[in-house]
């Protein structure tokens, strides 16, 4: 094989790798930070941060010792850095959850960077590669620009496969951890041909074991969890997120997403009744003007944001076989809820898709729409802003509401009071529904006719059994919600932002308390 053809198969793929792993290093942070934009936008700055430090010193390299075995040595490492990737990282993830949850500013910080860091390594050796490569094929100066371009263009060519190749067909197959072994494995396959072309048969066989010992390890570790925790019934990995159930020894159930900060849905074979924010969507529709009766006026339903059907089965207990349609947008969701959560109600008609997309196309008309899709600590923009709460409002009954499952982290009340005042942009009145002291979450009710808190505790009397027990939970936290904020549009909805604010003020205000305790 002609050193050029081989220099251009090389880059093509050490290009698709760079990319596949950085597309699937999102994956791996997800079950431990998520998939929120300041992680990503972490991610790729610290991925471009390393990519632009192995440009220069590929080339400091490539200068001082240009041989095709350097290069070989390079890449080769870098496959063991992806291969090792999951394994090496695990501590310090499992690290990074805890100071995540417990919002810790020194194991935060620490543990954060450490990740990153340990991302960036085979980053580096990757970038390293292509200007390498350039060095190593530029044998005539005159054509050092056509030859240059011609491999970063073979280069960009593999980076595109990459982009491809972990959402579409690895991921979905194989899994993450499995994504990084297959990239680290195809990486020293690459360098084979490489090492045969220098004669270099020690480092062919040293390549060789690699390839035995990593494909062993990758063996062994398709059977480990992903994620390490006690009591975990299920755990999988959908193109969208990680997910897992866990079930305490009590018999009740727990779905947790990505980071698992919070419970996404919740079942136990004798209780009904959780108190917490899946009840309070039942008596939503009691914010109507008195007199009004939800048992008899209630009759559609839609849940964006299902999950694994928590609140749909707590619906259909109270109020009988009404129609609900859940909108989830993961499929793996579904799944988990019709075999872990009990999610087979008839009456319950459950769509994989999108929450704005599908309130976009869909052509019902719903008493009641809740909207649950609000994913700790972050929330997606596009579910909170005027023009999604009057696409709601257009698909409502005269008498419909809405009801909002809103993040309220650290009892900081910034993104409620924005979500809160963007709802009454488009609805007569708003209401708060604190459901604890020290609650994460607020239920936002919006109606479409115009109430007053007063007509709630007028529809409420005379409940008797578990809606009285919710009923009577509830009253003494609802208020009316009078005071502004901020209005999100699909222009600017700076939800993120907010969030970041919550967060930083508290890893300053942990990092004080570990300056005062030094």
């Amino acid at each position: 094989m002609k050193l050029s053809l081989y220099l251009r198969i090389l880059v093509f793929f050490v290009g698709m790798v760079t990319l596949g792993a950085e597309l699937s290093a999102s994956r791996l942070l997800a079950p431990y930070f998520g998939t929120s934009m300041p992680v990503w936008s972490a991610l790729i700055g610290l991925i471009l941060l390393a990519l632009s430090l192995g440009y220069y010193l590929g080339g400091k390299l490539a200068d001082h010792s240009p041989r095709l075995k350097t290069l070989m040595h390079v890449v080769t490492s870098a496959g063991i850095c992806l291969a090792l990737l999951t394994f090496v990282g695990r501590p310090i993830l499992v690290m990074s959850l805890a100071g995540f949850a417990k919002m810790d500013a020194g194991i935060l910080i620490g543990s954060f960077i450490s990740t990153l860091l340990l991302l960036g390594l085979p980053m580096v050796l990757l970038g390293c590669a292509t200007p390498f490569a350039v060095r190593l094929a530029t044998e005539d100066i005159s054509h050092a620009g056509t030859t240059s371009g011609n491999l970063f263009a073979f280069s960009t060519m593999g980076s595109f496969i990459g982009s491809l190749l972990p959402a579409l067909v690895l991921i979905p197959w194989i899994g993450t951890r499995s994504t990084f072994i297959f990239f680290g494995l195809l990486l020293i396959v690459i360098c084979l041909p490489g090492y045969l072309m220098e004669k270099s048969f020690k480092n062919t066989g040293i390549s060789v074991i690699l390839l035995i010992l990593i494909a062993g390890y990758g063996v062994y570790m398709t059977g480990q969890p992903i994620k390490p925790g006690k009591d975990v019934l299920f755990e999988g990995e959908s193109i969208y997120q990680y997910v897992q159930v866990i079930e305490k020894k009590n018999g009740h159930r727990l779905l947790k997403l990505n980071e698992g900060l919070v419970s996404h849905s919740t079942y136990h074979p004798k209780k009904l009744l959780t108190f917490r924010e899946w009840d309070y969507f039942a008596l939503a529709p009691y914010f109507n003007s008195y007199p009004y009766n939800p048992m008899k006026q209630a009759k559609s339903w839609a849940l964006i944001g299902s999950g694994a059907g928590t609140s749909a089965r707590l619906i259909t207990q109270l109020y009988g076989p009404v129609r609900i349609k859940g909108v989830e947008l993961d499929p793996l969701i579904l799944e988990v809820g019709s075999k872990y959560f009990d999610m087979d109600s008839p009456n319950f008609e459950a769509v994989a898709q999108d929450g704005r997309a599908w309130i976009t196309l869909d052509k019902g008309r719903y008493d009641v729409i809740g909207v649950d899709a609000y994913r700790q600590p972050y929330i997606p923009f596009e579910l909170a802003t005027v023009e999604f709460f009057q696409l709601v409002r257009d698909h409502l009954t005269p008498s419909g509401v809405i009801g909002i499952n809103a993040p309220q982290p650290l009892g900081n009340r910034s993104i409620v009071n924005a979500l809160a005042t963007t709802l009454s942009e488009v609805f007569p009145c708003v209401y708060l529904l604190t459901l604890r002291s020290k609650s994460q979450t607020i239920l936002i009710v919006g109606t479409k006719a115009p109430s007053t808190k007063e007509d709630f505790f007028k529809n409420t009397i005379g409940l008797s059994g578990n809606m009285h027990r919710l009923a009577s939970a509830a009253r003494p936290l609802v208020e009316k919600f009078e005071s502004g904020g901020m209005i999100l549009t699909d222009d600017k909805a700076p939800v993120e932002r907010l969030m970041d604010l919550v967060i930083l003020q508290t890893i300053l205000k942990g990092t004080q308390s570990i300056k005062k305790g030094s």
